[in-house]
């Protein structure tokens, strides 16, 4: 199990400093929303910051790009340092092209699924990415609590996964808590984003993400 901390809930006046923190506490990737305000109503990162942060890691940039028409988007973003690249199957009328795009830059590609949208989406386009990312939360602002359905979902995925003999990572992204972890590492999570859980004021990131990563840790124990 691999903890993605969402830099959206970072403190954007020291993100530099935040970084090196996550990585000293253990972060195995970090993750960015990169919102639009018309996909969802809400405006954070561009290409431009990561660039300007990609020398002060070797950790993994993990880009969701929460954004409509992310084709126009996708050279700028890998080449300003993006690992992995995410598109929203609501966000995208020709997906598989989005994904063919992302590949050719020698990113990782991936695909979102908002809580209400069916896996019968992935279909026709499951074999091509190496990520499929559930939302557990109604995508735009931190915070928000876990859909407990997003569970049932994450589970579905994983049969599909396995019955097709893929290898596909399954991310969860929204709403997790250390008292979630086992739920959705029981359901066949692969990577959990964690954002208010890991970025409490006046904590220890290190403590944070241990307690989400013991957790998992205990639950693949039995």
């Amino acid at each position: 199990m691999k903890i993605a901390p969402s830099l959206i809930c970072a403190d954007f006046t020291r993100l530099g400093e935040e970084i090196k923190l996550l990585e000293e506490a253990g972060a195995d990737l970090l993750h960015f929303d990169i919102m639009d305000g018309a996909f969802v109503p809400n405006i954070t990162f561009g290409p431009f910051m990561l660039e300007a942060l990609r020398d002060t890691t070797d950790l993994l940039f993990d880009c969701h790009l929460m954004i409509l028409e992310p084709d126009r988007y996708i050279e700028k973003f890998a080449i300003s340092g993006a690992n992995i690249i995410t598109v929203h199957v609501e966000a995208t009328q020709h997906l598989h092209r989005s994904v063919q795009i992302i590949r050719s830059f020698d990113v990782v590609p991936g695909v979102a699924l908002n809580p209400t949208t069916p896996l019968t989406f992935m279909d026709y386009v499951l074999e091509f990415v190496d990520l499929v990312v559930l939302m557990g939360v109604n995508p735009g602002f931190a915070g928000q609590a876990y859909i407990p359905s997003v569970t049932r979902k994450i589970r579905a995925l994983r049969e599909i996964i396995d019955k097709r003999g893929l290898d596909v990572k399954v991310e969860v992204d929204g709403g997790m808590r250390p008292d979630l972890a086992p739920e959705v590492l029981e359901a066949g999570a692969d990577i959990v984003v964690g954002g208010a859980s890991i970025f409490v004021p006046g904590t220890d990131y290190r403590e944070n993400i241990s307690r989400l990563r013991s957790r998992h840790r205990a639950v693949a124990a039995e």
